[in-house]
């Protein structure tokens, strides 16, 4: 039985960990997490919020997908929009699914991300709080 998503796996170019930081820590306001030590030597970093993880492996013929993504459901949508733009990073808003606000922004190296957040009053909305 599936009980959580323990984390989503993104892939970045070796020697790309700071400009990861930058944007998961100081943009996104996650928290790095230590790597276990037999795990560091590969490169990459690893960010937390809440029961919320990504992880982030070096890849060394890395090209970012440009459908596949991770779903963030944020609280706030329009700070997490603001606090992107500011930064340089695109913000893409997508009003085609019922019952969220959603955008698209790419990291500093191509992964494509969604961050939605259910519109109170909805039956989607409702559903998706529960």
């Amino acid at each position: 039985m599936l009980v959580a998503v323990d984390h989503v796996q993104l892939a970045a170019p070796p020697g790309s960990e700071n400009r990861m930081r930058d944007f998961y820590v100081g943009a996104l306001g996650m928290t790095e997490v230590p790597k276990p030590p037999s795990l560091a030597a590969n490169g990459g970093c690893w960010f937390r919020a809440g029961d919320v993880q990504v992880h982030v492996g070096a890849e060394a013929d890395f090209r970012p997908s440009r459908k596949a993504h991770p779903g963030l459901r944020v609280r706030g949508i329009d700070a997490y929009a603001a606090r992107l733009a500011a930064r340089g990073a695109p913000v893409t808003w997508d009003g085609d699914l019922p019952g969220h606000r959603r955008f698209h922004t790419l990291d500093p190296v191509g992964n494509r991300l969604e961050f939605l957040e259910p519109v109170p009053d909805t039956p989607t909305g409702r559903s998706a709080r529960a």
